[in-house]
Protein backbone atom coordinates (compact mmCIF):
# COMPACT_ATOMS: atom_id res chain seq x y z
CA UNK A 1 0.00 0.00 0.00
CA UNK A 2 1.57 3.61 -1.36
CA UNK A 3 1.78 5.53 1.89
CA UNK A 4 -0.56 8.61 2.79
CA UNK A 5 0.71 11.77 4.52
CA UNK A 6 0.26 11.78 8.00
CA UNK A 7 -1.85 14.51 7.80
CA UNK A 8 -4.07 12.53 6.22
CA UNK A 9 -6.23 11.54 8.53
CA UNK A 10 -9.41 10.26 6.36
CA UNK A 11 -6.97 8.59 4.36
CA UNK A 12 -6.23 6.48 7.02
CA UNK A 13 -9.82 6.10 8.34
CA UNK A 14 -11.06 4.93 5.12
CA UNK A 15 -8.11 2.50 5.84
CA UNK A 16 -9.65 1.34 9.45
CA UNK A 17 -13.19 1.70 7.43
CA UNK A 18 -12.17 -0.87 5.03
CA UNK A 19 -10.91 -2.92 7.67
CA UNK A 20 -14.12 -2.64 9.79
CA UNK A 21 -15.93 -4.03 6.64
CA UNK A 22 -13.90 -7.24 6.91
CA UNK A 23 -15.11 -7.98 10.15
CA UNK A 24 -18.42 -10.75 10.44
CA UNK A 25 -22.00 -8.68 11.47
CA UNK A 26 -23.34 -9.64 14.71
CA UNK A 27 -26.38 -8.30 16.73
CA UNK A 28 -23.49 -8.84 19.67
CA UNK A 29 -20.66 -6.46 18.86
CA UNK A 30 -19.63 -3.06 16.32
CA UNK A 31 -17.85 -4.00 13.39
CA UNK A 32 -14.71 -1.58 14.30
CA UNK A 33 -11.36 -1.19 12.10
CA UNK A 34 -8.03 -0.06 13.19
CA UNK A 35 -4.60 1.24 12.06
CA UNK A 36 -1.59 1.41 13.85
CA UNK A 37 0.87 4.00 11.86
CA UNK A 38 4.27 4.96 12.65
CA UNK A 39 3.40 9.34 11.69
CA UNK A 40 7.24 9.78 11.42
CA UNK A 41 7.30 7.55 8.03
CA UNK A 42 3.77 7.27 7.56
CA UNK A 43 4.14 3.13 7.61
CA UNK A 44 1.35 1.35 8.23
CA UNK A 45 2.72 -0.79 10.91
CA UNK A 46 -0.65 -2.91 11.96
CA UNK A 47 -4.27 -3.39 10.64
CA UNK A 48 -7.34 -4.67 12.74
CA UNK A 49 -10.68 -5.55 12.80
CA UNK A 50 -13.36 -6.77 15.37
CA UNK A 51 -12.93 -10.48 15.53
CA UNK A 52 -10.19 -10.96 13.05
CA UNK A 53 -7.73 -12.87 15.42
CA UNK A 54 -9.70 -15.97 18.17
CA UNK A 55 -11.88 -14.86 21.23
CA UNK A 56 -13.82 -11.47 21.40
CA UNK A 57 -11.09 -9.60 20.35
CA UNK A 58 -11.48 -5.94 19.24
CA UNK A 59 -9.67 -4.06 16.27
CA UNK A 60 -7.64 -2.01 18.81
CA UNK A 61 -6.49 -5.29 20.17
CA UNK A 62 -5.99 -7.11 17.30
CA UNK A 63 -3.63 -4.26 15.49
CA UNK A 64 -2.03 -4.54 18.76
CA UNK A 65 -1.22 -8.29 19.09
CA UNK A 66 -0.27 -8.30 15.09
CA UNK A 67 2.75 -5.82 15.75
CA UNK A 68 3.61 -7.49 19.46
CA UNK A 69 3.57 -11.02 17.26
CA UNK A 70 5.74 -9.67 14.07
CA UNK A 71 8.42 -8.69 17.07
CA UNK A 72 8.17 -11.97 19.54
CA UNK A 73 6.64 -10.20 22.32
CA UNK A 74 3.33 -10.82 24.31
CA UNK A 75 0.60 -7.81 23.43
CA UNK A 76 1.33 -6.90 27.18
CA UNK A 77 4.89 -5.40 25.82
CA UNK A 78 3.92 -3.98 22.26
CA UNK A 79 5.19 -0.62 23.80
CA UNK A 80 8.82 -1.90 23.86
CA UNK A 81 8.86 -2.20 20.24
CA UNK A 82 5.81 0.68 18.91
CA UNK A 83 8.31 3.80 17.19
CA UNK A 84 8.48 7.30 18.63
CA UNK A 85 4.91 8.83 16.53
CA UNK A 86 2.72 5.60 16.51
CA UNK A 87 -0.72 6.90 16.15
CA UNK A 88 -3.91 4.65 16.07
CA UNK A 89 -6.49 4.43 13.77
CA UNK A 90 -10.00 3.34 14.45
CA UNK A 91 -13.51 3.54 13.39
CA UNK A 92 -15.25 3.96 16.52
CA UNK A 93 -13.61 5.19 19.80
CA UNK A 94 -12.25 2.84 21.89
CA UNK A 95 -13.81 0.47 24.61
CA UNK A 96 -13.80 1.73 28.38
CA UNK A 97 -15.64 -1.12 29.26
CA UNK A 98 -15.69 -5.04 27.98
CA UNK A 99 -18.88 -6.99 28.56
CA UNK A 100 -16.96 -9.95 27.69
CA UNK A 101 -14.17 -9.14 31.11
CA UNK A 102 -11.43 -8.46 28.65
CA UNK A 103 -9.12 -5.91 29.01
CA UNK A 104 -10.42 -2.64 27.63
CA UNK A 105 -8.63 -1.36 24.33
CA UNK A 106 -8.22 2.09 26.67
CA UNK A 107 -6.41 0.49 29.02
CA UNK A 108 -4.82 -1.20 26.29
CA UNK A 109 -3.33 1.55 24.63
CA UNK A 110 -2.35 3.47 28.15
CA UNK A 111 -0.42 -0.20 28.53
CA UNK A 112 1.40 0.93 25.37
CA UNK A 113 3.46 3.82 27.74
CA UNK A 114 4.61 1.49 30.54
CA UNK A 115 7.55 1.47 31.94
CA UNK A 116 8.92 4.78 30.22
CA UNK A 117 7.89 3.33 26.55
CA UNK A 118 6.95 6.52 23.97
CA UNK A 119 3.85 4.04 23.19
CA UNK A 120 0.69 5.95 21.17
CA UNK A 121 -0.16 9.41 22.43
CA UNK A 122 -2.83 10.15 19.65
CA UNK A 123 -5.91 8.10 19.08
CA UNK A 124 -7.81 9.53 15.80
CA UNK A 125 -11.29 8.28 15.90
CA UNK A 126 -14.30 8.26 13.31
CA UNK A 127 -17.01 8.24 15.61
CA UNK A 128 -17.58 8.01 19.75
CA UNK A 129 -19.15 4.41 20.79
CA UNK A 130 -23.00 4.48 20.99
CA UNK A 131 -24.60 3.41 24.29
CA UNK A 132 -25.90 0.24 22.84
CA UNK A 133 -23.64 -2.03 25.14
CA UNK A 134 -22.44 -1.00 28.01
CA UNK A 135 -23.35 2.55 28.38
CA UNK A 136 -21.53 6.12 28.23
CA UNK A 137 -17.86 5.25 27.08
CA UNK A 138 -15.75 7.59 29.60
CA UNK A 139 -13.02 6.26 27.70
CA UNK A 140 -11.68 9.84 26.14
CA UNK A 141 -11.20 11.23 29.74
CA UNK A 142 -9.26 8.07 30.96
CA UNK A 143 -7.09 8.73 27.84
CA UNK A 144 -6.72 12.22 27.99
CA UNK A 145 -5.47 11.84 32.14
CA UNK A 146 -2.70 9.57 30.26
CA UNK A 147 -1.95 12.19 27.80
CA UNK A 148 -3.24 10.43 24.94
CA UNK A 149 -5.35 12.95 22.84
CA UNK A 150 -8.27 11.96 21.07
CA UNK A 151 -8.91 13.49 17.58
CA UNK A 152 -12.24 13.21 15.73
CA UNK A 153 -11.83 12.83 11.96
CA UNK A 154 -15.45 14.10 10.73
CA UNK A 155 -16.36 12.88 7.63
CA UNK A 156 -17.00 9.76 7.36
CA UNK A 157 -19.41 9.55 9.93
CA UNK A 158 -22.57 7.55 8.16
CA UNK A 159 -20.27 5.28 6.40
CA UNK A 160 -18.31 4.00 9.87
CA UNK A 161 -21.68 3.51 11.69
CA UNK A 162 -23.39 1.56 8.72
CA UNK A 163 -20.33 -0.47 8.31
CA UNK A 164 -20.34 -0.90 12.29
CA UNK A 165 -24.07 -1.61 13.30
CA UNK A 166 -24.86 -4.35 10.40
CA UNK A 167 -25.81 -7.22 11.93
CA UNK A 168 -27.68 -5.21 14.40
CA UNK A 169 -31.30 -5.73 14.58
CA UNK A 170 -32.78 -2.26 13.88
CA UNK A 171 -36.06 -0.72 15.25
CA UNK A 172 -38.49 -0.97 12.35
CA UNK A 173 -41.25 1.66 12.44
Amino acid sequence: MAAAASSDHQAYMRLALQQAEKSPPKPSNFRVGAVLLDSANNQVLATGFTLELPGNTHAEQCCLQKYADAHGLPEERVGEVLPQGTVLYTTMEPCNLRASGNLPCVDRIIRTQADGNHGIRNVYVGVKEPETFVGENQGRAKLAARGIESIPVPGLEDEILKVATAGHVHDRK
